[in-house]
């Protein structure tokens, strides 16, 4: 009886620690999930902080670096719109010279005539180097002139240069050429005489002509239609897909993966290159080493010459991309300068008639105007100057690097920084402007109505890194513009005020302003 007693307590305590055990076992496998759960949880801050710290890291700024705005975590100011609004915003926070990070690149904007010319001219040889961003990078490789830098760029530009020069001066002065656009020009706005019409077409294909002219020797033909329609397409695609453009900027290596405007916008260039490309090859079949017809046949002369400075890159696909450039660059700006010349002649009919006026002095209703004209005309010239202050066709220069540690304002600026300038600040700096808000064409007047030079004039911005195309452009600006309103007025739609938006993106005259003219 003892013993059965026994071996019932024996048993009894086996039965207890079992259910003990498994009591413990379920309550361990219905909080396994639970703790997992706390694991992944704590793994997540833990990576989360991490991040932040390295963000913090990463983006921390050199020792009396230029301030700017708090960004976001890893993407840093990339929603501030890099337009001259935002621009002047944040200035008026920070000041003249100030940062902005996109990613982890970081920029250094300037504003002011002051600083802009520090940065252009006075150290212009330490922010010579061109950042090239990735769409333009995966289009042009490096090629160009406004997208390459060092001793290939120095070479290409001083080349272009030369011959935009000897060109206006030899034989086949371009001059004659714009003479002769500008008659084609005003035969085309005479047709339009009676019903509004947006002329930026015409004046893009005259501006493209004149261009034409100096690349290939000849005005565009049925031909060229196709390359002219290319090169309007790729440069509206870049105005209307800004953002986009702006996110593939940030993540190319993402993007270009997938479909989308940028895609688009390859294919045109490439097909605006292939067509170049045909052009020289004709070229060539009939080339002249004693006698260039025009920038291409003196191009050819230059790859033969050069064949040992391959760091010069004198080669058919740089040719080609120059080419591209020019047009892109040059027909863009007097089309757009034109437009809103005329649509601030419409705006100022008081300004339209003094310019009238001096045309009818000058050169009369009937002979054609020339260049020597200029110097006779200085109200006229006052208003083109005043135009391309007002309407601001390229507000920001295209990113700068620095090629060693600098210095502006005080604030140190390490090598390799990114530096943007405002030149919409200069245009409109109220310490060089008596009315730096208004269309006041006296801005380039002197007491005596004569011209006069402003030194805050940077259209075309300054140094070493100015537009290339300067020149042509003033010329052809000048016998445009005096052609037309020598042969016509200019006046808006029955009940219709001219469109003069501000200038806020990089391009904007592709926006429709409807026109009427009437012969004088």
């Amino acid at each position: 009886m003892d013993y059965a007693y026994g071996d019932m307590q024996i048993l009894t305590r086996e039965l207890e620690w079992t259910l003990e055990a498994n009591s413990a076992q379920s309550t361990t496998m219905l909080l396994m999930p639970l703790l997992n759960a706390l694991d992944v949880k704590s793994c997540l801050v833990l990576l989360l902080i991490s991040l932040l710290v390295f963000d913090f890291w990463k983006s921390k700024n050199a020792p009396n670096f230029p301030p700017g705005p708090w960004g976001f975590p890893f993407l840093g100011n990339v929603f501030i719109g890099f337009d001259c609004r935002a621009m002047d915003e944040v200035a008026a926070k920070f000041g003249n010279i100030f940062s902005l990070r996109v990613g982890y690149d970081k920029i250094v904007l300037v504003s002011g005539y002051e600083w802009v010319k520090e940065v252009l001219v006075t150290q212009g040889d330490y922010f010579l180097d061109c950042l090239i961003s990735p769409p333009f990078k995966e289009v042009f490789q490096g090629n160009g002139i406004s997208l390459s830098s060092g001793y290939k760029w120095r070479k290409q530009r001083h080349f272009t240069a030369f011959h935009l020069k000897a060109f206006a001066e030899g034989k086949n002065a371009l001059e004659f050429h714009i003479q002769k656009e500008c008659l084609y020009l005003c035969q085309s706005f005479e047709e339009q005489q009676g019903s509004p019409f947006n002329p930026h077409d015409i004046l893009n294909r005259a501006t493209a002509n004149v261009i034409g002219c100096f690349a290939f020797g000849k005005r565009f033909d049925d031909n060229f239609i196709d390359f002219q329609s290319l090169l309007l397409n790729s440069d509206n695609m870049f105005i209307e897909n800004i953002p986009q453009i702006q996110f593939y900027n940030t993540f190319p290596g993402l993007v270009k993966r997938f479909y989308g405007p940028h895609k688009t916008i390859f294919s045109n260039y490439t097909k605006l290159t292939a067509f170049i490309k045909k052009q020289i090859e004709k070229h060539k079949k009939d080339w002249d080493p004693f006698d260039h017809r025009d920038f291409i046949d003196a191009y050819i002369g230059e790859i033969d010459k050069r064949r040992k400075d391959s760091q010069a890159a004198f080669t058919v696909d740089n040719l080609a991309c120059i080419t591209v450039d020019l047009f892109k660059t040059g027909t863009q700006t007097m089309t757009d300068t034109l437009q809103w010349a005329l649509l601030l002649m419409i705006k100022y009919p008081n300004v339209q008639k003094k310019v009238q006026d001096e045309i009818n002095c000058v050169i009369g209703k009937w002979r054609q105007p020339c260049l020597a004209d200029r110097a006779s005309m200085p109200y006229t010239d006052a208003v083109l100057h005043e135009t391309q202050r007002v309407i601001n066709i390229f507000p920001l220069t295209a990113p700068r690097l620095t090629s060693r540690d600098t210095a502006l304002a005080g604030f140190f600026i390490p090598k390799g920084t990114l530096v943007i300038c405002n030149l919409s600040s200069v245009l409109k700096d109220s310490s060089q402007w008596d009315k730096p808000d208004q269309f006041y064409p006296e801005h380039f007047l002197d007491d005596q109505k004569n011209f006069r030079k402003r030194k805050a004039f940077y259209p075309f911005s300054a140094g070493k890194r100015s537009c290339v195309g300067e020149q042509l452009a003033r010329n052809t600006l000048f016998l445009f513009f005096i052609s037309l309103l020598q042969k016509f007025s200019f006046s808006a739609p029955e009940g219709l005020e001219p469109r003069l938006e501000d200038q806020e993106q990089v391009k904007t005259s592709h926006k429709p302003s409807q026109i009427c003219v009437s012969l004088r």
